[in-house]
């Protein structure tokens, strides 16, 4: 598979005091383009860590990043913010909406946020909460919707601007299993629908079947890798859509 992100020997410390804390160690991998990847493992492994990096957040102190044909850790500040702003998005595991805005208006906001000049703004808020299934929430605001609701806004609003890669740090965590499984099913039809790739950190074992690559970390470093071959069922996950359509 091609690889949209990939990392060479990359390591990130801390200083306490006079020692050095490695988050990370000598951490090559490969991100696949258009592919769901998990980064696992449990609190302090590093998965956070790794993700800041990968989407530019953070720097490493040593070993290098590449996102496409750019050395990203290469770049100065501005052009990091520009490679965030344009390609990227973000979502976290507070999904930090604004209370006193409708689901639309939160989307229509971010889209402002990342100076999306040449969009219609309305209609692609609505197209992204349609996408996530709350065409019929629109109009309502946080505190109106569960759990999974807000995450999924948390989703649409990430998406709108048309992102090439989508980092979500512990999506699930803070959701029931059932409400979980729906967010990664929204994820997987970003990834055979839209052509997203998306990179997401969990400690939970139960998204791990739903993705292409998942990388295994302990003590900073990466101790398993894992591909999954799930054709049959994307394509019967599309099956379905049709049958109800």
């Amino acid at each position: 598979m091609e690889s949209i992100i990939r990392t060479e020997g990359v390591s990130r410390t801390f200083k306490s005091g006079r020692d050095t804390i490695y988050a990370l160690r000598d951490v090559t991998i490969e991100i696949p383009r258009g592919k769901l990847t998990i980064l696992r493992g449990r609190s302090g492994s590093g998965k956070t860590t790794l993700m800041n990096l990968l989407g530019a957040l953070d720097l490493p102190n040593a070993g290098h990043i590449f996102f496409g044909d750019q050395e990203i850790n290469l770049l100065p500040e501005p052009k990091r913010d520009e490679l965030r702003r344009k390609q990227i998005g973000f979502i976290f595991q507070s999904v930090a909406l604004i209370g006193l805005m409708s689901a639309r208006e939160n989307v229509e906001f971010a889209l402002r946020v990342a100076e999306a000049k040449d969009i219609d703004r309305t209609k692609r808020a609505e197209e992204c909460l349609t996408f996530v299934g709350l065409h019929k929430r629109m109009d309502h605001r946080p505190q109106e919707l569960s759990g999974g609701e807000q995450q999924r806004v948390a989703i649409a609003r990430a998406i709108a601007h048309r992102p090439t890669v989508l980092f979500a740090d512990e999506p699930t965590a803070e959701l029931d299993t059932h409400m979980g499984l729906q967010v990664l099913s929204v994820f997987r039809d970003l990834v055979v629908n839209e052509g997203v790739t998306i990179v997401m950190t969990t400690h939970d074992p139960n998204m791990v079947e739903l993705a292409d690559c998942v990388y295994t970390l302990e003590d900073g470093q990466i101790v398993d890798h894992q591909v999954n071959d799930l054709t049959a069922f994307d394509a019967e996950r599309a099956a379905k859509r049709e049958e109800q359509a």
